[in-house]
């Protein structure tokens, strides 16, 4: 396993990360997210994505219960889980980024881990509704007071993150050190252009998800949607118009000579060439079983065959390579 500083900070995280949208507390039960995270752990991950609102709380509470069962050493992991849309509970204070919310929104969050501190908590959306400042401030007390050891956002955009940054540069508060946007073959506008300038302005790190595009860039629904997969669940319906678009599956099907001649599986391809991108300090990747961690863990093969002419293979059929704006 290697491991990339989280932008500017002295934090080092896995290249791949394991998540728990979708999956614990959920889909996944208690064996099946032991299992996962025992393959993770072994293989040198060290970084586990969560958030209050996965399977309202019960994926924090899963994860936790793994921790603590298989003893761990606390300080070999870098644990992260993000705030916005609240546990579901329907009250006017339930979500959002307000100072009671986030306050309220850490110390559940303690509990269900069964943890002291988490190292990374995120602002999990804008909240239009909250000042900026209080925001800041909130995560600044939240960062002092031991609970959590680093903040940042998730899926904000550049400006949004530049105003937060701004305040805690004037009022001596800690500031947001990283991001967390979707990044995948088909969704680069975001990482390659909006925030390129932050990662050498202001250190930000960035921990991105999605990288198959919600399984679309595995191959999967080259010819439909396969029976126990993701998009065929009733819950999942409403993700299948976005995945399902029928230019990106043509793409898909391109690409996949390149990964057969690369002697890799697609998954590994689209995470590899994620990889490629030295911005991204780790790759948020999702597991039901643990063969399909291990598969995951085989992109660190694939990134050095990943070649200046086979970049321009993968960018013919992708046809989508963002234009950074003239200085």
């Amino acid at each position: 396993m290697n491991y990339r500083r989280l932008g500017s900070a002295g934090l080092k995280v896995s290249e791949l990360s394991l998540g728990a949208w979708v999956t614990y507390g959920g889909s996944v039960g208690d064996e099946g997210a032991d299992a996962c995270m025992t393959a993770a752990y072994d293989a040198g991950i060290n970084f586990f994505d969560n958030a209050e609102g996965y399977a309202r709380g019960n994926a924090e509470t899963v994860m936790g219960s793994v921790i603590k069962k298989k003893g761990w050493r606390r300080s070999s992991l870098v644990i992260s889980t993000k705030y916005y849309w609240g546990l579901g509970l329907g009250g006017p204070n339930d979500t959002g980024l307000s100072r009671k919310r986030l306050m309220e929104g850490i110390d559940g969050s303690l509990q269900r881990l069964q943890m002291d501190y988490v190292d990374l908590i995120f602002a999990h959306r804008p909240d239009v509704n909250t000042p900026i400042e209080e925001t800041v401030r909130a995560m600044h007390d939240i960062v002092t007071s031991g609970r959590a050891l680093y903040w940042g956002t998730s899926e904000w955009r550049a400006e949004q993150v530049m105003h937060a940054w701004g305040i805690a540069e004037r009022y001596g508060l800690h500031k947001p050190q990283m991001e967390q946007p979707q990044y995948h073959m088909f969704h680069r506008e975001r990482v390659e252009v909006e925030m390129e300038r932050l990662y050498s302005e202001i250190g930000l790190g960035l921990t991105t998800w999605s990288p198959l595009a919600s399984g679309l860039l595995s191959g999967k629904y080259n010819n439909g949607i396969p029976e126990g997969s993701r998009l065929a669940a009733q819950n999942m319906e409403w993700l299948r118009p976005d995945v399902l678009q029928p230019d990106r599956i043509e793409k898909v099907k391109k690409l996949v000579p390149i990964s057969k001649d690369l002697g890799c599986t697609m998954s590994q391809l689209a995470l590899a060439w994620i990889l490629l991108n030295c911005n991204v300090s780790s790759v948020i990747t999702g597991a039901s079983r643990p063969e399909q961690v291990k598969e995951n863990l085989g992109a660190l093969d694939v990134v050095p065959k990943l070649a200046a002419d086979v970049v321009e293979r993968l960018e013919a059929v992708l046809a989508n390579k963002p234009v950074l704006p003239r200085p």
